[in-house]
């Protein structure tokens, strides 16, 4: 059966030595006047600013460029919580548009942390011989109704580029629609940030 298609961003498994991911975060500054929505799973990269806290400055990552980690709970409440907005507890996302106010948000930010993510993107499906290769994100926004990132990772720019933002370190080994987890469109992957503010680029096998 085919692989089922249902992004959710990049989400945080385990670490590179095998151990599951704890949970832990760090806290970042997503400003007003940024025009971004914000979902969890989306990735996010340093502005080079912070706020009147000492907050570090978070926005959207880009393709082909350094970043941060990725979103795992997103409010209003500055660096204490609980993460959500407490004028609309339903709301587990940072709306798009200038907001009256800063957001703040968890995120896993250690370059050790091994993801899971869907294959997207115009190119040909990813075979064995893409395993340990670089890859570059890929922006999508959620449909209507999804409180959810709608991120993938771009098969069409698989490649050794030590830029490109994660390297493929294999696919998820669970069921999927009635069947494991294969290679084909739509397939998980586990990757690792690559181009990361903390851990410069390695150059894909």
């Amino acid at each position: 059966m085919a692989n089922t298609n249902k992004p959710t961003g990049f989400s945080p498994v385990k670490y590179l030595n095998g151990a599951n991911w704890t949970g832990q975060v760090n806290v970042y500054y997503i400003a007003a006047a940024d025009t971004n929505a914000y979902y969890i799973g989306d990735p996010v990269a340093l502005t080079g600013t912070g706020d009147s806290r000492g907050f570090p400055g978070i926005t959207i990552a880009t393709a082909n460029a350094a970043m941060l980690g990725v979103v795992v709970a997103i409010g209003t409440n500055p660096g204490v919580g609980p993460y959500i907005n407490p004028n609309d507890p339903t709301k587990t996302f940072r709306p798009s548009g200038a907001q009256s106010v800063g957001y703040y948000a968890a995120i896993a930010d250690d370059p050790n942390i091994i993801l899971e993510a869907q294959e997207g993107g115009a190119g040909p499906v990813l075979t064995a011989t893409s395993v340990t290769k670089n890859v570059n994100l890929l922006a999508a926004s959620p449909p209507t109704g999804v409180l959810v990132s709608a991120y993938t990772f771009n098969d069409a720019t698989v490649a050794t580029t030590s830029t490109f933002n994660f390297q493929l370190l294999g696919l998820v080994q669970r069921y999927d629609n009635g069947a494991l987890n294969t290679y084909g469109a739509n397939a998980k992957w586990l990757l690792r940030m690559n181009n990361h503010h903390f851990k410069a680029g390695t150059t894909g096998v």
